[in-house]
């Protein structure tokens, strides 16, 4: 087999002809990775400058009834004769609204101010525009969103920051966690962290600790718990902060954790009330009831290789997990809908091992259906139900794994999320569950939605059967399903959700309201829930002297209001998904009018901060938005390791030409990619590209690695030291020292060439080139080429998939051109946002050098010379 190399020859306007040999890519996400290279060179001399100390640095956090209000304060000091830029980096969870945000310098303050996103969006497309970091808030791991934003300070001045935020802490598998992430990236003269949890039911257990506390640092982490109240503290010195006693290395680099739970004795819950509002915490210990669950697994091809095995791995476990008396059911979707068992089947031993086997047999094969699995799976469930079998106090529930979007049956998106709710009717309950990146979270998370569930992102990393057995875990007992809690008519308005289609053991239920009046004692409130013996409960709260806290400022104001505001807001922003087009106005009108009120930066605001230096120039600012999960990116902390076979195309193709030689061609229409090898004697030169009405030509030699062809031409050998850049009107080069080469013609087409090298006296291998196409779509319709005849497209359909010789690789017929094919399901590489290691990348493979794809052969596109 040969190994590409390619010289690309471009013809310019003022009639010369440049020669360039090889280097690396830049496209649209490669300049923001580039960018965010640069951002963190600067960084690492601004903060770990030894003229910029960081002073101090104090997280404070306090809890009142599950409110969490928490303040990150830093003070940096230019110790420096000139001026510094000083960063500021705070990451929050992801669930948290962003309060406040504000700057000390030199004793004036700059204010962050929330504002209707819309009324911000001009400023944030010009400090887009002008090259500016416009979003303070950037994805950072599962949990976490990192803020950031940078300050120049002059020479012996300070600069304070404070951020505050503040959110309900969701209780989880019997706890409630506060996860404080601490980086400092230096020692810090006066470091600090403090929690103050006040819990009125009294607090069951408490804990505290931290991904980076070594034993020495242990005794350092201060719990003091005393009935209602609890107090943690961190504060270690200067020298407790080093790595070693002659290192500057500090030790506090990771998450400090504060997790408990509170005592729970009252049948109806716990009522609190401030200043006329009420909070209701529901979560009473009842045995579970039985559960009737389908699993609805994708199987598609971008689900092979690590993805469908550990799906295999935590199905295994989940089905050990089911109860004696849970329903089960098992559909698998690709091109093809497969049930395990046509009806629902009890979860005894024999018919789980027999499950078991069937779930060691799942295969990766074909396209994605998620329509049609998931109206099996609901007619599955109606035909037991149809039949009485479906057990009367029982809850059921569809799980959904999928780890890509619709691209065969039904695809339009809007009439899947109809067909489903129009099936499922308020019946069950749907979770979602995407695997990684690669899909359309925002869908799965709208339809769970419309049909009382979650959705949740799976992240494509090697504990994934962890995540998947987690999920399950949280969803495995439930304990009441309808789950209904009533309040006096006329007593309360403003009242957040109040009816429930399930509760989960570990789980709690919150609602919040207004009181419309200052007596308690006719406040009744009855709980009921279908559970194995009907629940009911009655009570009324205690008076409303047993309500007051010990020190106001403890309890940071009026939190019951703020609370209050908060489920609301997340509530209406769940609506968005549902109900008439009136109504989903309505609830976004509402939640943007709280969001403006009470100062958080949701979805529909944003926190629009104005740098000391740009005062004169108000338009000139950063925006803190707030990310939703389909917004977010990869995470940096992602296992690099995983396998990811997913495949979304882009709305502008590439094509490229890599590694044996590899072409690739993105159909992005298609939703899919079509490939193909090239395999001819080394030294053979093809034409790539020719469009004769702008004058381009583009050819690339073959060369072969170095023990094929003892003796013959080696490859040019590159070693760029310096970044460098050259334009005129017509043609801009940029090459950067890493290697990379992109070559943009006016009006017309960006190549972009990709430098792989060897170590110098590799045995085996050359240094070669890969050669990338983006934005071809001004090419005129006389361009051609073995790359350049697929720029205006190509049209293909893909039936009739089957085994081929390879179990991972399933072969179809494919029409094209006319002609029928046999083409297979492979994998090919993509290198430009990974240049050591390439990212898999799905595409049809056609054999025997293309033919049938291309037109005529490809020894037709063999030319004489390179020049």
């Amino acid at each position: 087999m040969s190994v590409f190399r390619t010289v690309l020859l471009l013809w310019v306007s003022v009639g010369a002809w440049v020669s360039i040999h090889g280097a690396l890519v830049i496209s649209k996400d490669n300049v923001e990775e580039i960018n965010l290279d640069t951002a963190k060179r600067i960084e690492k001399r601004s903060i770990n400058d030894a003229e910029v100390e960081i002073q101090s640095v104090k997280l404070d956090c306090k809890v009142t009834s599950r409110f969490a209000h928490t303040v990150m304060t830093t003070k940096a000091l230019n110790k420096g004769n000139s001026s510094k830029e000083i960063f500021f980096e705070v990451e929050l969870p992801k669930t948290a609204f962003i309060t406040n945000f504000s700057m000390e310098i030199e004793g004036k303050t700059y204010v962050g101010a929330v504002k209707e996103k819309e009324t911000a969006k001009k400023q944030y497309e010009k400090a887009v525009s002008s090259g500016q970091t416009a979003g303070l808030v950037k994805a950072s791991g599962r949990k976490m969103e990192k803020f950031s934003v940078s300050v120049n300070i002059a020479a012996s001045s300070s600069v304070v920051f404070t951020l505050t935020y503040e959110e309900l802490l969701k209780r989880h598998l019997g706890n409630y966690e506060i996860m404080t992430r601490v980086k400092p990236k230096q020692l810090v003269q006066n470091f600090e962290i403090v929690a103050e949890i006040y819990e009125p039911q009294g607090i069951a257990f408490l804990d505290a600790y931290g991904t980076f506390i070594t034993n020495e640092l242990l005794p350092l982490v201060e719990k003091t718990v005393d009935d209602k109240r609890a107090d943690v503290s961190f504060s270690p010195t200067l020298d407790q902060q080093r790595k070693c006693p002659d290192c500057d290395g500090t030790l506090i680099d990771g998450d400090f954790i504060i997790k408990y739970d509170v005592n729970r004795v009252e049948s109806i819950g716990d009522i609190q009330v401030v200043n006329g509002y009420f909070v209701h915490y529901f979560a009473p210990e009842l045995p579970r009831i039985p559960k009737n669950v389908v699993f609805v697994i994708d199987i598609s091809t971008s689900m092979a290789g690590q993805k469908i095995q550990q799906t295999r791995e935590a199905l295994l476990t989940i089905l050990n997990d089911l109860h004696v008396d849970d329903y089960f059911g098992l559909v698998l979707f690709d091109s093809i809908i497969e049930t395990w068992r046509p009806m629902l089947t009890k979860a005894t031993e024999e018919n789980v091992a027999a499950a078991k086997e069937f779930v060691k047999t799942i295969r990766q094969r074909g396209w994605t259906n998620i329509n049609d699995g998931l109206l099996t799976a609901i007619k599955m469930i109606d035909g037991f139900k149809e039949q009485n079998l479906l057990p009367e106090k029982s809850v059921t529930m569809i799980i959904m794994l999928t780890d890509g979007n619709p691209t065969t049956g039904v695809t339009d998106r809007n009439k899947i999320k109809q067909n489903v709710q129009q099936a499922i009717d308020g019946n069950y309950t749907l979770f979602c569950l995407g695997f990684g990146y690669d899909l359309d979270y925002g869908f799965l998370d709208s339809m769970a939605k419309q049909n009382d569930g979650v959705a949740r992102r799976i992240y494509e990393a090697s504990d994934a059967i962890v995540q998947l057995q987690g999920f399950y875990e949280e969803v495995a007992s439930p304990v009441l399903a309808n789950v209904h809690l009533k309040y006096p008519e006329g007593a309360v308005n403003s009242l957040t959700n109040s009816n429930f289609k399930q509760l989960f053991n570990g789980s709690e239920i919150v609602v919040a309201g207004r009181l419309l009046e200052d007596d308690l004692n006719n406040f009744v409130v009855d709980v009921s829930g279908k559970g194995l013996d009907d629940y009911k409960a009655q009570g009324k709260p205690k008076a409303e002297d047993e309500f007051t806290f010990p020190e106001q400022d403890y309890i940071f104001g009026d939190f019951t209001e703020r609370l209050w505001a908060y489920i609301t807001i997340e509530q209406l922003l769940e609506k968005k998904e549902k109900g008439s087009p009136e109504e989903r106005a309505n609830a976004t009108a509402e939640a943007l009018n709280l969001s403006l009120k009470y100062n958080f930066v949701t979805p529909l605001t944003s926190m629009v901060v104005t740098k000391p230096e740009n005062e004169e120039n108000p338009d000139d600012v950063l925006i803190a938005d707030k990310l939703t999960e389909e917004q977010r990116q990869r995470p940096q902390d992602q296992d690099s390791s995983a396998s990811r076979y997913h495949y979304s195309a882009p709305s502008t193709p590439t094509y490229y030409v890599d590694g044996d030689p590899h072409f690739i061609i993105e159909v992005p229409e298609m939703s899919d990619a079509l490939c193909f090898n090239i395999d001819d004697k080394p030294g053979t030169i093809f034409n790539l590209v020719r469009d004769p009405i702008l004058g381009i030509v583009v050819n690339g030699q073959t060369i072969g690695d170095k023990k094929l062809i003892p003796g013959g031409k080696k490859a040019v050998k590159l070693n760029w030291s310096e970044t460098a850049s050259v334009k005129d009107e017509n043609i801009d080069l940029q090459i950067l020292n890493d290697g990379h080469l992109t070559v943009t013609l006016k009006d017309s087409v960006k190549f972009v060439i990709l430098l792989h090298k060897v170590w110098k006296k590799h045995p085996y291998h050359q240094d070669y080139l890969g050669f990338y196409t983006l934005d071809s779509h001004l090419l005129s319709p006389k361009v051609h080429g073995l790359l350049g005849q697929f720029y205006h497209g190509v049209q293909f359909e893909v039936s009739n998939l089957h085994p081929g010789e390879d179990p991972e690789k399933p072969d179809a017929t494919m029409t094209v051109k006319g002609q029928t094919l046999t083409v297979t399901r492979g994998w090919q590489r993509d290198f430009r946002r990974k240049v050591k290691t390439g990212e898999k990348v799905p595409c049809w493979f056609v054999h025997y050098n293309g033919t049938g794809l291309i037109d005529g052969s490809h020894e037709d596109y063999v030319v004489s010379s390179l020049f």
